[in-house]
């Protein structure tokens, strides 16, 4: 998953968009916009980053964290 699916739900939802609106604005249907917000399906790359532009929010807002690499040893 490139995207962290409630962290797209808040920046929607901060940005006064409904779904249908920023699925509009990305002409994408409304079902791939719930989709990707319920982790379903996978917002590409590009999509992502037409996201953030849309949104007004750096890409990296979106984006799935990657858990920290372990380093071997045990605390």
């Amino acid at each position: 998953m490139n995207h962290a699916p409630a962290a797209v739900t808040y920046a929607r939802e901060k940005a006064g968009l409904t779904k249908r609106a920023l699925a509009a604005q990305l002409g994408i249907s409304e079902q791939l916009m719930c989709d990707i917000e319920a982790g379903r399906r996978n917002a590409t790359p590009p999509r992502l980053k037409a996201m953030a532009d849309a949104l007004g929010c750096p890409m990296v807002v979106l984006e799935a964290k990657k858990p920290a690499p372990q380093n071997g040893s045990k605390s």
